[in-house]
């Protein structure tokens, strides 16, 4: 598959199942990281990689934020929030780790890692696999940031879901990209 037929037809997969990539696919996604635009050449991230048992504990660091933010929660709410990380069989965190800059700003750092996860979003589509970047409350919880080792200047980018696509992909509208696009003339 070529760049932009990737670009052009990637879509998230909400469903994924195992196995988990392997080591010489991951590499594939870690170099592709590597390559986002990075101002100054910084790499102001890092990832963490989950799976196995360790999927287990995130859900239990989600289950414990939940519970913290809402001390009256129902069992059944705390199960769902336990199990979101069993969704996939591998989770990539990637982690914004700013340096002081005075040429880089935080935001810059910040959309660099962003930069960094989408290349491997749509390197893992090109390799086959089904990808979803999820964030949500837990991507800014303390307990969660503390459970998994952050600094204090640190945050959680994404949680970048990866397994083998468990049902067809969405099929998505053709966008028409001149909606999206205007000429300014000062």
């Amino acid at each position: 598959m070529n760049a932009i037929e990737a670009l052009t037809t990637r879509s998230s997969m909400p469903r994924l199942k195992g196995p988990a990539p392997d080591a010489a696919v991951m590499d594939k996604l870690f170099r592709s990281a590597l390559r986002a635009a990075d101002h100054g050449l910084m790499r102001p991230w890092r990832f963490l990689t989950i799976e196995g048992e360790a999927l287990e504990r995130l859900g239990d660091l989600f289950a414990s934020a939940a519970r913290s933010d809402h001390p009256d929660i129902s069992a059944m709410d705390l199960e769902k929030a336990r199990k979101k990380p069993l969704r996939a069989p591998l989770i990539v965190v990637t982690v914004s780790s700013p340096r002081e800059n005075p040429k880089v700003p935080e935001i810059e750092q910040d959309l660099s890692a962003a930069a960094a996860t989408q290349n491997m979003l749509v390197a893992a589509f090109a390799e086959g696999l089904g990808a979803m970047w999820r964030t949500g409350s837990m991507a800014y919880h303390p307990i969660v940031k503390q459970g998994l080792g952050l600094a204090e200047h640190e945050k959680i980018i994404a949680f970048l879901y990866l397994g083998l696509p468990d049902a067809p992909g969405k099929r998505l509208c053709e966008e028409d990209p001149a909606s999206f696009v205007q000429a300014w003339r000062g």
